[in-house]
């Protein structure tokens, strides 16, 4: 099926159509707000806040930079000795492994999304990602390296025991990656340390991803920009928001051609390849967990599915820039604007 689009200067103009009740000021300068910024999950994380207490800002931004490496421990695709990876090298599992609580939350999420977005968004991938990762490196595909690790991968093969909060994996050479989804998480986990403390008004960027509380005071919430499929450009467009996330994916930076065909490293796991068409795509979700393993479904989902996907998930809203024939072709979700006005704040 072919879904109908408006092009990007009549789809721009309708949104911030939709923005302008939203966007009435620009959001405080950054610098009169307490700020600080850590390397972690390889990116840069960012924590701001309306604070009047730099004191109390600083102790509590360490304790959440902690949760964040604590996180990142347990979920991390590179690290050996992560919680995760040393699940999967249990693969298979004659009987379920018992798992800490932020491991369990983040699988039973990550299913979640799976079953809603018809199999695109899929943790079991890892043995996939690790193919492509080295044909990147090496600028050349392996299609028959590619069928033989899909054996490894799909989601019916990881169990998720409730009563005991244990997993099984039913095949051998399994390979968890939760690059999609880890990173929402970190976040959440962070956001949540800052309230219980008393800092409601922050916001936590990971690379892009980011999640916030309340708006500054005075503002219409915290600014936000749509980026396009060049991200070296301006924000398209850009939205006021408060206690929500937003998450963008993209394959601007990370791709690899061959024969003549651009993949990127985004893969589908359905197909074992990465996605073929170039899209940037924005997710707003009530938690950066949700926003972040969306924005990677609905880039594999692409232009012609997501929309049927996006019908029984009224609580996630999105917008994407697909190049077609060279030309850039904007899709938003019909509930874009209305959840975006829900989701800021009249001070």
């Amino acid at each position: 099926m072919t879904i109908p689009f408006s092009n990007t200067t009549a789809i721009r103009g309708a949104m911030f159509v939709a923005f302008s009740t939203i966007a009435a000021t620009l959001c405080a300068d950054e610098a009169s707000l307490l700020s600080v910024s850590q390397p972690h999950m390889g990116t840069i994380v960012r924590i701001v806040a309306d604070c009047d207490d730099p004191e109390q800002f600083q102790k509590v931004t360490n304790q959440a930079f902690e949760r964040i490496r604590q996180i990142e421990q347990i979920c991390s695709d590179y690290r050996s000795d992560s919680e995760v990876l040393q699940l999967s090298a249990k693969s298979p599992t004659s009987e379920p492994i018992s798992v800490s609580n932020d491991l369990w939350n983040v699988l039973k999420q990550a299913n979640q999304v799976n079953r809603a977005s018809h199999g695109a968004f899929d943790v079991t991938l890892g043995p996939l990602t690790k193919e492509w990762r080295r044909f990147r490196r090496r600028g050349n595909l392996d299609p028959l390296r590619i069928e033989d690790v899909r054996v490894a991968v799909g989601a019916k093969h990881m169990t998720l025991d409730e009563k005991k909060q244990a997993v099984s994996l039913s095949v051998a050479d399994m390979r968890i990656d939760l690059g999609g989804i880890a990173k929402g998480y970190a976040i959440d986990a962070a956001l949540e340390v800052l309230t219980r403390h008393g800092i409601t008004r922050a916001l936590v960027d990971a690379g892009g991803d980011i999640a916030v509380t309340d708006a500054p005071r005075g503002e219409a919430g915290w600014r936000v920009g749509i980026a396009g499929l060049d991200p070296k450009q301006p924000p398209l467009l850009v939205a006021h928001i408060s206690n929500c996330a937003v998450a963008t994916s993209g394959d601007a930076f990370q791709f690899l051609e061959h024969e003549g065909k651009r993949y990127s490293h985004i893969l589908d796991p359905r197909t074992g390849y990465g996605v073929d068409h170039r899209a940037t795509v924005t997710v707003f979700a009530s938690s950066a967990t949700q926003a972040d393993a969306w924005a990677s479904a609905i880039t594999v989902l692409g232009p012609n599915e997501t929309p049927k996907v996006l019908e029984k998930e009224p609580a996630i809203a999105a917008w994407m820039e697909v190049l077609v024939d060279e030309k850039p072709i904007t899709w938003a979700s019909p509930n874009l604007g209305t959840w975006l006005s829900e989701h800021s704040q009249k001070n």
